[in-house]
């Protein structure tokens, strides 16, 4: 599946879901779109993938129906030229906070995919008071397929923890802002989304959130954590069935 097909469904009104890998692994992007997942997100801010991964893990998830969607450093011209030719399906680019730095993140796109950038994902991250203020400005940018809360930036920018429990909302002045950007974004007739977790991913496709991302560690641990429960509920019973 590449951006264009993704593009495709987020204007049909369809939820589009990314899911984090946190691992350098081929193998793994194929079983989580296997498994549901329509996108692996390959984070080059914060993570450890080459320009050589980039090409093999969104192969890999092109092979079984989804797409390799690529967070770079920064909205560096070159970087972003060079996610794309490894072989990106779409680029989500941090810290976007004006209507200039959108249009140069759509330039970057199409200078660097003149025949076929239509088929690449383009989605700007919304982590700032700044671009919450700007953000009218930036709606009127043609190009941008997603305006993306980072919940977690957007936080600790305002003046929060990033991180909190998993089965927490986060305080209710970001929450509103998150609300703010989604009404917004909503009623210019564009996709918005952010990261989701157990306990708020109805909240937010309640309110309008079409691209979810989502760590794939917490299903993980949760899964784990039940089947460990399972195994220590096991134990006494088939103790006592050996004597």
């Amino acid at each position: 599946m590449n951006g264009a097909k993704l593009r495709s469904r987020l204007r049909a009104g369809e939820v589009i879901t990314m899911l984090n890998t946190h691992h350098v692994s081929s193998g793994l992007v194929q079983r989580l779109i296997e498994h549901g997942a329509d996108s692996v997100f390959l984070d080059c801010e914060h993570g450890m993938w080459s320009h050589e991964d980039i090409r093999s893990h969104a192969q890999a998830a092109r092979s079984v129906g989804g797409a390799g969607i690529v967070r770079p450093q920064s909205h560096d011209r070159s970087g972003m030229i060079r996610y794309l030719n490894a072989g990106a399906d779409g680029l989500m680019v941090p810290m976007v906070d004006t209507a200039e730095q959108c249009a140069a993140v759509v330039d970057a796109v199409r200078y660097a995919l003149p025949g076929s950038y239509e088929d690449r994902l383009v989605i700007c991250m919304i982590e700032t008071p700044e671009a919450i203020a700007n953000l009218d400005e930036m709606l009127k940018v043609e190009g941008v397929d997603v305006f993306f809360v980072g919940p977690s930036d957007l936080s600790q920018n305002m003046g929060y923890s990033p991180a909190l429990p998993a089965t927490e909302m986060r305080p209710p002045e970001v929450v509103e802002a998150i609300e703010h950007v989604f009404g917004k974004v909503r009623g210019a007739g564009r996709a918005t989304g952010t990261l989701v977790r157990e306990a708020d991913i109805g909240h937010w496709t309640e309110k309008g959130g079409q691209f979810l991302y989502i760590h794939s560690d917490p299903f993980l641990k949760a899964g784990l954590a039940r089947m460990n429960s399972l195994i220590r509920q096991g134990q006494p019973s088939a103790m006592a069935a050996s004597f």
